[in-house]
């Protein structure tokens, strides 16, 4: 029985000879996100803006207009009112009362309830989140500092381990991955809380995985092949770990695909968040990163002396072999 190769060997995509359409693609498309995120804007999750979240489900559609009528007689503030996956589940958003105590929160969760019983609510309320705005605060503030760090250290990584142009390459291809996924928020009006701030860390740990076996490669037939052109030889490196990337990210697709019909209107936030991440970072690894040498002058000397330097001690190594251990 022959195995499944959704890759077939010796393939040869000339990857290099595209990067021109491919920069200018993520160009247009990191400014559309840019412009969306900044015109847009995301919807911030009670995590980030504080206050109080209710998630209702009623017996039919929910009929969002009676529902904005019902509270607003209540005198407890603007509500934000959102469908939570399905017509029937709704999110009502409220400013915390003006003393943040448990006693007062549940007192307003009640009035919601009375206020929303004649129209088949089913109680009790299906989520009841609360966050104060000092802590939301902090929250949007160590959201913010985890992703830039997480972003930098990895180009730093990149840096040490083989050379600036790699770790160069790296960060950009990271923020336009990031990027994207903000655009994505900010297209969709999703919800962005600290879920999907965890989505936005594992899609930066999954797009480094990816460009680092692919640059690991490189630097070795940077070694193998000292006189190959370098365009030639990041096509050659990009289609010898071609099958394990696309491989690596068709298997977390179907998993995330599981958990987007399956994991309910919770998690689908996150999930197509990763799944927007994958099919991204995926791209940017095989298209953007490896050409982006190139353009930035890779000096292919450094690797050439390690090489000779590795060739002197295996020679030196065989010539102590041949003569043998002196008496």
């Amino acid at each position: 029985m022959r195995l499944l190769k959704i890759v077939p060997d010796n393939t040869n995509i000339g990857f290099v000879k595209l990067r021109g359409w491919a920069f200018g693609l993520t160009a247009l498309l990191t400014v559309a996100a840019g412009v969306l995120v900044g015109v847009r804007g995301l919807n911030l999750g009670v995590d980030f803006v504080g206050g109080l979240s209710i998630e209702a489900k009623f017996h039919g559609p929910a009929p969002l207009d009676d529902i904005r009528t019902r509270i607003d007689r209540l005198g407890v503030g603007d509500a934000q009112l959102q469908l939570a996956g399905s017509p029937d589940t709704v999110t009502i958003r409220l400013p915390l009362p003006p003393v943040h105590d448990e006693g007062a929160t549940n007192a307003l969760v009640a009035k919601v309830q009375g206020a929303l019983t004649p129209d088949n609510v089913i109680l009790p309320f299906n989520q009841v989140d609360t966050v104060s705005g000092k802590v939301s605060e902090e929250l949007i503030g160590k959201g913010i500092f985890a992703v830039v760090a997480a972003v930098f250290c990895i180009a730093l990584f990149g840096i040490v381990r083989f050379e600036w142009q790699f770790g160069v390459a790296t960060f950009i291809s990271i923020f336009h991955d990031v990027l994207m996924t903000l655009g994505f928020f900010a297209l969709t009006n999703f919800e962005f809380d600290l879920n999907i701030v965890a989505a936005v860390l594992t899609i930066i740990g999954y797009s480094i995985n990816d460009k680092i076996v692919i640059d690991d490669r490189i630097r070795e037939n940077l070694r193998k092949y000292r006189q190959m052109p370098l365009g030639e030889l990041i096509d050659l490196s990009v289609n010898e770990t071609l099958p394990r990337t696309v491989m690596t990210s068709l298997t977390i697709l179907l998993a995330l695909l599981s958990l987007l019909l399956f994991g309910g209107h919770v998690l689908r936030g996150f999930t197509a968040a990763m799944m927007l991440g994958v099919v991204v970072g995926t791209y940017s690894s095989i298209y953007v990163s490896s050409s982006l040498l190139i353009s930035l002058g890779l000096d292919r000397s450094r690797f050439r002396q390690m090489a000779e330097a590795g060739d002197k001690k295996k020679a030196a190594r065989a010539r102590a072999e041949r003569i043998g251990p002196k008496d």
